[in-house]
């Protein structure tokens, strides 16, 4: 049974344990932001931030994995959030490019960004967002170009990518497509058909399923909001 905050109200659920009072954000003295290194690898795939969410189950874990063996992997922008030596967030990139026609610019996927379930809320994502950012700015790229929440993003600064002139490679625009200026009018004369790496054309259900039996079981559920 799933118990909705009108079924439940805040106060109740604090009372009875089941929400922590908390500040809006975690303070720098309680959060280290630092490079994933190969023995987090098994921690930040474990996460669990996507399962259930978008569909019974998820393929982000295993999106991770090929990711970090990929050509188009830029593992210096790459981040691991860590309180009291746990891994409670994490943020990996690949490249990308715009097209158009004989010109091509050069830009910067990340994904996937995944925060630990019981750790959601506290600014941790955000946090990683904008360290994310400055790196790839002082790099040199233009923009940050991503598929995503079209209610989460646009809050770090995101917009979409119609505003810029980018499509799709299929030449389509919708709200998840969106793209961050890493600089005033940055992206002005970036035009043309959005390129992101192969990598997230080989994150098949049947392989995903495959790598899952190196972590503990998990149920597979349907909600109404997938």
């Amino acid at each position: 049974m799933v118990l909705t905050n009108k079924i439940c109200p805040v106060e109740v659920r604090l009372e009875m344990g089941w929400l922590r009072k908390r500040p809006e954000v975690l303070s720098d003295r309680e959060i280290e932001l630092r490079s994933e290194r190969p023995e987090d690898y098994h921690a930040v795939e474990q996460l669990e931030a996507f399962w259930n969410r978008h569909h019974p189950g998820c393929e982000e874990h295993y999106l991770v994995h090929l990711l970090r063996n990929h050509r188009d992997y830029l593992p210096q922008f790459s981040r691991a959030a860590v309180k009291d030596g746990e891994i409670i967030g994490a943020i990996l990139h690949s490249k990308s490019y715009v097209q158009d026609k004989d010109r091509r610019c050069e830009t910067v996927t990340f994904g996937p960004l995944c925060v630990k379930p019981e750790w959601q809320g506290w600014g941790i994502g955000k946090r990683l967002v904008e360290e994310m950012a400055k790196l790839v700015r002082e790099a040199g790229y233009p923009g940050i170009i991503l598929f995503g929440e079209p209610d989460y993003y646009p809050r770090l600064g995101f917009q979409t990518c119609d505003r810029f002139g980018i499509t799709t490679a299929n030449g389509k625009n919708f709200p998840a497509f969106m793209a961050l200026e890493l600089r005033p009018e940055s992206l002005r004369h970036v035009h043309g058909r959005f390129m992101e790496s192969k990598v997230f054309e080989a994150a098949v259900p049947e392989k995903a399923e495959e790598y899952n039996h190196q972590f503990y079981p998990m149920k597979k559920q349907y909600f109404p909001q997938q």
